[in-house]
């Protein structure tokens, strides 16, 4: 939903629950801090990358962003495999060797439990790999909390692709008018909500130690709390 005046004014306003049936969920930078993505990709990567193909730091670096920059925005960018051939690393491997970052952002659990117990179909909808998103819900345990877990990798669409929300139906049936999704891609909830998904909310800080979002367009919550009743 495009949010009024007085909405963004007060952040603490309730959201009309009652009309709201069906919560779709993004993972990264949404219920996960986002660091963890940002570090492995921006920091991790280019390092293992320089090792392995003897270059500088700051020559891999530039290789890499330049390689992002190429595909961001498809689902080659969100591919473990992908990125495994084209950078001869192997890359799931090498989120492994960090899952200690993985992190639940503050709220979280509270705010999922409350769907649980208030009977909202619970769907997590994700552009994370397989891979990806098999080695968060096994150090989160987040899966306990959701109806359904759907990676866009199922679909053939990135979630800021046309046409995604419109297949996603085939997966999950759902009520564009009694429908939520909360992402921190704000490409994403443009695609959602021209699509004509009623609510639509953005995250304020999806990377714990990155910069703020802020949005016109869209509500934006710091905390899980301002949300709920």
């Amino acid at each position: 939903m495009s949010i009024d005046v007085d909405n963004k004014k007060n952040p603490e306003t309730a959201l009309p629950w009652g009309n709201i049936e069906t919560v779709l969920l993004d993972m990264d930078g949404t219920l996960l801090d986002l660091h963890f993505d940002n570090h492995f990709w921006l920091t991790h990567v280019p390092k293992c990358y320089a090792e392995k193909h003897d270059l500088s730091h700051e020559e891999a670096h530039r290789q890499l962003m330049c390689r992002y920059t190429e595909v961001r925005g498809r689902l080659e960018w969100y591919c473990v495999d992908f990125w495994t051939r084209e950078l001869s690393l192997d890359i799931e491997q090498l989120k492994h060797d960090l899952a200690e970052k993985i992190a639940i952002r503050p709220d979280v659990i509270n705010f999922l439990s409350w769907l649980n117990d208030n009977d909202k179909r619970v769907v997590l909808v994700t552009n994370a790999h397989p891979a990806s998103l098999n080695l968060k819900m096994d150090k989160t345990n987040l899966h306990v909390h959701f109806d359904k877990i759907i990676n866009a990798h199922e679909i053939g669409l990135a979630k800021e692709n046309e046409g995604f929300w419109e297949k996603l139906q085939q997966f999950e049936p759902y009520k564009k008018e009694h429908t939520m999704l909360i992402d921190d891609n704000l490409e994403v909830l443009d695609c959602a909500h021209e699509y004509g998904i009623r609510y639509c909310l953005g995250i304020q800080q999806p990377d714990s130690q990155g910069d703020a979002i802020s949005s016109e367009k869209y509500r934006v919550v710091d905390s899980f709390k301002q949300i709920l009743p």
